[in-house]
């Protein structure tokens, strides 16, 4: 077995120190790698010593200066007022918060990367307008740096500056002033930052520069990729003897030059100079002929399903093992997905996939509309969101009572008076701030109440209270901030919320030494385990193939010798490789699809491992097959037991009432009519921005209910001319009949939004086209019956299981008139209204009289026909569906496109009709008939029933078969 790097160390620890350590300072890159170094030299040692002291680099420089360290925050607001100071002494107009922020960042991190590789600030930022200044102030570059920087500036020749390029250039020739401002104020202010720190201890301008004597030896241990302030301190200590060095290297990629992840211990111990206490490095990489599992995924989140398969078949014991995150937004998919084992976890939880974040924002655009734009109404999303959403802890009948009252008044927007969540932790949630300086005090009011009734014993809280703390710390220093800007508006303040939370994460930390570990590569260094999972090792991810920004272009930034791409390139594959000397079970994974996010191949590091090296690669590829395979079970209810006992009861006893409606949902479903009229399963209460037909239709036949209502039951004829000033009260009675249906007062239509606007100008228009048909084919009209729907009852006698029952009929008749025609020809007629697109033509009776009915309102228009002529005794009533779409091209009659239904052709339909509805209610009632979805009926999504007879063809689980590799 091979010795892991940090045992390594520890045995060379106790050869050249012995047993007192208490003057030795041990430095690392980040604290992780801590523990893992006093296990292995407690395992060393195998009695008490005095332990040395243990940093990580930025602790241990700070030992050398007094000041504290401004935080990312405090930094950006100094450089906002110092850089508005210098706009206004140009004459310029200063910048806002939100606009100068991205920049912010931007000039931060390249002050930084100046700092940290002690780029001369005035050479770097100095205007470079052609060739001449350029040789006069840059003698002592090369010939090819300088082709560099004139390449770059070729694009900003003297003679074509765009305004762009203008406001970069005195951006450009501000920033060294900016910079040197900056510097002032952290000094003037007691403060510093790491860039600063390490400038100053190169130039010796700190109050302790000699702080490192304090050590009788000081071991700096895994460092990889060196800055040039690093380079020079490092140098010096070891020239003083004051410094080890512990580079954790493998000859393989060491001594080949070709190999990038070599490239920054190779420049450390050639270029450098800095010796290596463990000596030469091995060739174990070169030498090893494991085997390394490469699972090819079928998308990015099957990666960490796999991995979920994998780890629960192995049994993890007392070997080490940790997954590595190539690809951190893979965290929370993995968290779900992992099995029931010990885990640590260090990579930061982030904010923005909590569901913190979630409620945070969506207070931020609530207090956006209200308090910023000062709308009265929210949208009823926002509500539904809310009161959702487990940290509102709202009570659940509060929650139903809010959510059917938006779905039953059909509410795409509530004004804010009318929102009631008392029962929540934030029942002020929807009230808009009176102040909005307040905003952020506000926003840390509500984290604190969170927080206060967060569950302090659940795991997943806790996370949640991490979050909570450290958003917190972040606000207060935003709040800090901004108490001198003086007076800044809502939405900017929301946007920087939103740019300052986003960063935020929160660790999950548990026992480092043992259990599954995950984290970040770059959290890897030093660490060695039995058993390593990488995860998102696709190319484009490992390595990245973007940097962060930049105003500093690549050109010039290899002039003067700072990072580049090809640096991060390095660096990723150091990462990457040092895995392969040490780990038995090597497991890397990748997502292979192909899409905008996804190159679909692995890093380009693992086909070079495949091609060079003498490791066993094999491949699994997940494969989801598709296979022809039997529907799932149909759902067919048999009538027997409880199922018949209420048909019984409930029909032929009780006599509920058999409508047209119910009648056709069996024809086009008698599963559906199972569950609608015999299970009563209720469609739940929705909202949508889609049109609804049905309230539509609602609000036609009442309005014109209400223009014919004056007429009904006179015995003189009505002159159609009458309707022409009918039309003049159209819309004013369409705006009541929508205030009807959502229960809102409307006063005009300014107060509706815009899907019922959208329902007014419709309902206006089919009203008076009904109105205007009526008025050019008719001279006159009586009125019968209009809109009843409670007088048309008729019990139909049915044969059930041999013996004569009855069942009860229910019609409501829309209207019943009169007409005379032009030709002076009186009709008696029954008139349904429609307004969605159904037609008047049909193409034969036997498809009319049928399972799946390829006419439904013809059917229904004849069942309403005849309840009323049986009630009645009426006879000859025409069938009429007025289709507002279609009437003028087909007219109101029934036909089959040749002729009309009328007189004998008429009478003869009704008769068929009679015995298809006698034929149809029996096999209703018919034991030996279950139950069961017809397969040829249209199913709409908008249809909630689906869930119960959309056959769904068996899916597969997914599966892996793997394949020999390289």
């Amino acid at each position: 077995m091979i010795a892991p790097f940090l045992r390594l160390v520890a045995e060379d620890i106790q050869k050249q120190f012995g047993r007192d350590l208490s003057d030795v300072a041990i430095v690392f890159n980040n604290k992780r790698p801590i523990a893992y170094l006093k296990k292995h030299l407690a395992e060393v040692y195998g009695h008490a010593i005095w332990s040395p002291q243990f940093y990580t680099i930025q602790e241990f420089l700070k030992q050398a200066t007094t000041e504290t360290e401004a935080g990312q925050l405090k930094q950006f607001f100094y450089l906002f007022e110092l850089h508005n100071e210098l706009l206004q002494q140009e004459g310029s107009e200063p910048e806002t918060l939100e606009e100068f922020y991205p920049i912010a960042e931007i000039i931060l991190s390249d002050f930084g990367q100046l700092d940290y590789e002690l780029v001369d600030i005035d050479h770097i930022y100095m205007e470079l307008f052609d060739s001449t200044q350029i040789e006069i102030a840059f003698q002592h570059f090369t010939a090819e740096q300088q082709e560099f920087i004139r390449q770059f500036w070729q694009s900003f020749s003297a003679a074509g500056h765009t305004g762009t390029q203008q406001r970069f250039l005195r951006l450009w020739k501000r920033l060294p002033i900016l910079y040197r401002r900056f510097k002032e104020k952290l000094k003037m202010e007691k403060q510093l930052n790491y860039p600063t720190l390490y400038r100053n201890l190169v130039a010796g301008n700190v109050a302790e520069p000699n702080f490192i004597s304090r050590y009788k030896k000081v071991l700096f241990v895994g460092f990889n990729a060196l800055s040039k302030a690093e380079v020079h301190l490092f140098k010096k200590w070891q020239e003083e003897n004051e410094a080890l060095f512990y580079f954790d290297a493998d000859a393989y990629y060491l001594e080949d030059k070709q190999q990038e992840a070599g490239l920054f211990i190779r420049r450390n111990i050639l270029n450098y100079g800095l010796r290596n206490a463990l000596g030469d490095s091995p060739n174990i990489i070169g030498n090893r002929t494991s085997t390394v599992h490469l699972y090819a995924a079928s998308g990015k989140n099957s990666q960490t399903k796999l991995l979920h398969d994998i780890i629960q078949e192995q049994a993890l014991l007392e070997t080490s093992a940790a997954i590595l995150l190539a690809d951190e937004s893979l965290l929370v998919p993995l968290l779900q997905s992992l099995p029931d084992v010990k885990a640590n976890i260090t990579t930061g939880y982030p904010l923005v996939q909590s569901p913190l974040f979630g409620l945070l924002d969506l207070w931020m655009q609530v207090q956006q509309e209200i308090t910023h734009f000062k709308k009265r109404k929210i949208s009823f999303q926002h509500i539904e969101t809310f009161v959702n959403h487990p940290l509102s802890k709202l009570d659940a009948d509060e929650r139903t009572q809010v959510l059917n009252r938006i779905a039953e008044k059909q509410l795409f927007e509530v004004d804010i008076q009318d929102i009631s969540v008392s029962s929540s932790v934030l029942p002020d949630f929807f009230h808009p701030i009176r102040d909005k300086q307040n905003l952020i005090a506000a926003l840390i009011d509500i984290l604190d109440r969170l927080l206060g009734a967060s569950d302090q014993q659940d795991r997943i809280n806790q996370i949640d209270n991490n979050l909570f703390v450290e958003t917190k710390k972040v606000l207060n220093q935003l709040q800090l901030g901004m108490e001198n800007m003086g007076d800044t508006s809502v939405l900017f303040q929301i946007g920087l919320i939103r740019k300052a939370i986003q960063p935020v994460n929160a660790a999950i930390e548990g026992d480092p030494l043992r259990g599954l570990q995950i984290m970040g590569l770059l959290e890897s260094r030093c660490l060695n385990f039995d058993r390593v999972y990488i995860v998102g090792a696709n190319e484009g991810i490992l390595p990245k193939t973007s940097n962060s920004p930049t105003f500093l272009p690549n050109s010039l930034r290899m002039a003067y010798g700072l990072p580049v791409l090809e640096n991060q390139d390095a660096l990723s594959a150091y990462l990457f490789y040092r895995h392969f000397q040490y780990s038995e079970g090597l497991y890397v994974f990748y997502n292979s699809l192909v899409s905008e996010s996804s190159t679909g191949e692995e890093s380009r590091f693992i086909k070079q491992l495949q091609f060079e090296s003498k490791f066993n690669f094999i491949l699994h590829k997940q494969q989801q097959p598709i296979r022809f395979q039997a529907p799932n079970p149909e759902l067919i209810i048999e009538k027997d037991g409880a199922v018949w006992d209420k048909m019984w009861h409930v029909f032929i006893k009780q006599r509920r009432r058999i409508s047209a409606t119910a009648l056709t949902t069996y024809l086009q479903s008698p599963l559906q009519f199972f569950l609608k009229h015999v299970a009563e399963i209720k469609e739940p209460p929705t909202i949508s921005y889609e049109f609804e037909m049905n309230r539509l239709g609602t609000v036609i036949h009442n309005v014109m209910e209400t223009v014919f209502k004056p007429y009904k039951g006179l015995e003189s004829w009505t002159s159609s001319a009458v309707l022409r000033e009918k039309k003049n009260i159209v819309e004013a009675q369409v705006l009541h009949e929508i205030s009807m249906q959502y229960h809102t007062p409307y006063d005009s239509l300014d107060n509706l939004n815009s899907m019922q606007r959208i329902m007014h100008k419709i309902a206006c228009e089919y009203v008076k086209m009904y109105l205007d048909y009526d008025i050019e084919n008719y001279k006159a009209f009586r009125i019968i019956e209009l809109e009843n729907d409670e007088d048309y009852m008729l019990d139909f006698p049915i044969t059930i299981d041999d013996g004569e029952e009855q069942v009860r009929l229910f019609g409501i008749i829309d209207r019943v008139d009169e007409v005379l025609t032009r030709d002076d020809v009186v009709k008696t007629r029954i008139v349904d209204y429609k307004t969605g697109g159904d037609s008047v033509v049909f193409k034969n009776l036997d498809k009319v009289f049928s399972a799946n009915t390829e006419n439904k309102a013809l059917l229904q228009t004849l069942f309403y026909a005849y309840v009323f002529e049986q009630v009645t005794k009426r006879r000859q009533l025409e069938p009429h569906l007025y289709v507002a779409r279609k009437m003028r091209e087909e007219g109101t009659l029934f036909n089959n496109g040749k002729e009309m239904l009328t007189g004998e052709s008429l009478q003869a339909t009704k008769d068929a009709f009679v015995l298809f509805l006698r034929r149809t209610l029996e096999e209703i009632f018919d034991k030996h008939i279950p139950f069961k979805h017809n397969p040829d009926t249209t199913v709409y999504p908008s249809d909630p029933y689906t869930l119960f007879y959309r056959n769904a063809a068996a899916v597969d689980e997914e599966t892996t078969e793997s394949s020999q590799g390289v």
